[in-house]
């Protein structure tokens, strides 16, 4: 098993470590991504687990290719399931192994690390991924120019995470926890890159 492989084993387990105990006032409640429960974004988190390729491929031909509007469908639909399903799925072998599609193993770091803290920090969570993961999505996310692949500008700033050992840039000194960092860098909260 590779180390990112591994790192996407743990955190998955991770998450549903630290969302098995919500009630459904916890699932129903609001995450970071506009318009979509904690149901949902571990709904769409873990949409391999109950799609298999084949499937997914003919889900994706419904909504003539429109992969936001089959991820959006998808998520409202396993939405719907019983806490304990998506808690299954977040632990599931599937997940634990799944490489994401162009985006291999360290794709799915990054899906897992972001949704996570999509729904773990509205829910006073916290962070809840390794300092070994927050840091390579990290790496991940200025890995190429002055912008991330969220288009957040990155340029002319020195950013360092607080709590675990990374920084990177120069310029005007922007830090903030890792979370508030990865969280900013994907477009998700402004407040710590805002100029």
């Amino acid at each position: 098993m590779s180390t990112l492989e591994a790192l996407v084993a743990h955190e998955f387990a991770a998450l549903a470590e630290a969302l098995a105990p919500l009630g459904p006032e916890g699932w129903a409640a609001d995450s970071l991504c506009a318009g979509w429960s904690v149901a949902h974004v571990v709904a769409h988190l873990t949409m391999a687990a109950r799609y298999p390729a084949d499937r997914f491929a003919a889900e994706l031909a419904a909504d003539g290719y429109d992969f936001a509007r089959t991820s959006d469908r998808l998520a409202e639909t396993g939405a719907s399931l019983p806490p304990a399903d998506l808690l299954a799925d977040l632990r599931s072998d599937t997940m634990a192994s799944f490489a994401q599609p162009g985006g291999g193993m360290a794709g799915s770091l990054t899906h897992v690390v972001i949704h996570g803290l999509d729904v773990t920090v509205p829910l006073g969570l916290g962070r809840v991924c390794a300092d070994e993961a927050a840091r390579t999505v990290l790496h991940q996310l200025v890995g190429a120019g002055d912008r991330t692949v969220f288009g957040v500008d990155t340029a002319g700033r020195a950013l360092r995470a607080t709590d675990l050992d990374w920084a990177h840039g120069h310029g005007e000194p922007v830090a903030g926890s890792a979370a508030d960092v990865i969280l900013a860098l994907s477009g998700r909260r402004g407040s710590v890159l805002a100029r």
